[in-house]
Formats: structure tokens, sequence, C-alpha cells
């Protein structure tokens, strides 16, 4: 009687070799998803770094010369981008809004505070901006004058603060020539401001504010 063959069934085991060979694409797929990482968090951190020098950067308001408008400790978001070429051809500070800048008698400080009057601008036709309208000029004058605010004899609005906010300010007159910014802070009688250290020069301009984004109860466009 002939013996009967034996016939092994597989386990399933794959062989040694099959072995070290998914272990090396282990190894290799875990090498690319830790490159692919690294990549990921470098261009985030370029992106950031290019975003923070020359578009938006976040301010802490320090002190009440803002108030009503910004309070102390309030968070604000400021768009940098209208103080580089070309795009501060038609994004650079006009009057009215809020800007932050070096201080011109203390380089180490920055202010947030608003654009009362811009000058004209370097090499321009000498046309000066007063409200919605324009003259020309080889310079804007401005005016302080009790509460009022003359710009090229136009008195200007102040309605965006509130009157106990003015300040009683002694008659005089005030030239702001090409790249100047002539700002006062919105709560008048304890700011110092351009009344204080002169105008700003465009070189000295930070950005506009924007955004408050804290605290959230005042998330909003800063006007």
């Amino acid at each position: 009687m002939k013996e009967e063959e034996r016939i092994e069934t597989p386990t399933g085991d794959a062989p040694p070799g099959n072995e070290t060979e998914k272990r090396e694409r282990s190894r290799q797929e875990a090498k690319r998803e830790v490159i692919e990482f690294v990549k990921m968090v470098a261009v985030f951190l370029v992106l950031f770094l290019v975003l923070r020098e020359f578009v938006i950067e976040g301010y802490e308001v320090e002190g009440p010369s803002m108030e009503p408008t910004l309070r102390e400790n309030e968070r604000i978001l400021v768009f940098k981008l209208g103080q580089h070429w070309p795009f501060s051809l038609v994004l650079a500070p006009d009057t009215g809004d809020i800007v932050v800048f070096d201080s011109p008698d203390d380089r180490g400080k920055r202010y947030v505070k608003r654009v009362i009057v811009v000058g004209p601008e370097e090499g321009g036709a000498n046309t000066v901006r007063a409200g919605n309208e324009a003259e020309p000029e080889n310079a804007v004058r401005l005016r302080l004058r009790e509460t009022a605010i003359y710009v090229n004899d136009r008195r200007i609005d102040q309605a965006y603060i509130s009157e106990e906010a003015l300040s009683n300010e002694p008659d005089r007159e005030i030239l702001v020539g090409p790249d100047e910014y002539f700002v006062m802070g919105d709560n008048r009688n304890i700011s110092k401001d351009s009344r204080n250290f002169g105008t700003v020069s465009g070189d000295l301009v930070i950005g506009q504010a924007l955004l408050r984004f804290w605290p959230l109860s005042r998330f909003g466009l800063i006007k």
C-alpha cells in the first residue's frame, strides 16, 4: 500500500525576506512624512514672517489716548502693505484713518493716533487733500482754534469723538509738508500727538489699524 503524500497547507506567514522589505518600506514612509512635515512648518514660518514684516501685525493698545475708539489693553491688527511701493500709491493712509507709527521724539516708542491732515506727496503736483475736496497749495494749512480744526480754511467734522473729548486749543497755524502726517488722539485732553512732537514723516508710519480682535465683545473694523 502506497504511503499517502503529505501536503502542507500554507499558514500565511511571509518569508523572512518579505518582513525585512515591509520594515524598510515603513521606515521610508515615516521618513517621507517627517520631511513633508518639516517642509510644511518651514513654509508656514516663512509665510508668517513675510506677513508680519510686510502685510499685517498685531498690537496691544496702551493708555486711554484713543478712547472711546480704542481702549486700553485692546488688541488690534495693523495693515502694513500700504507703506510699501507700489501699494502705497493707492493704499497709503488718508485723512481720518488710524495709524501706528514710530514716535518722532522717542524712537523706542510706537503710538496709535488718527490722521487729521495728509501733506502733499513728494514730487507731486502740490495738490492737497482736505476732506473730499482738493485745491492747489504748497503745503496743507492746518489751524487749531479752541475746539475746532480747520484744514485750508475749512472746518473739519469731528463727529467720531464726543464733545467732552475735545480740547480747547490756542489759536495757531501749522503747515503740513510733503509726505507728512498731522495726527491726534481721539481723547484730545490727554493725548500726546502732533501738537507736542510735530508732524510725522511717512517713513515713520508702520501701517493702518484696521481690525480690533480682542476683546471678542468689541470685535470689528476700526473706524
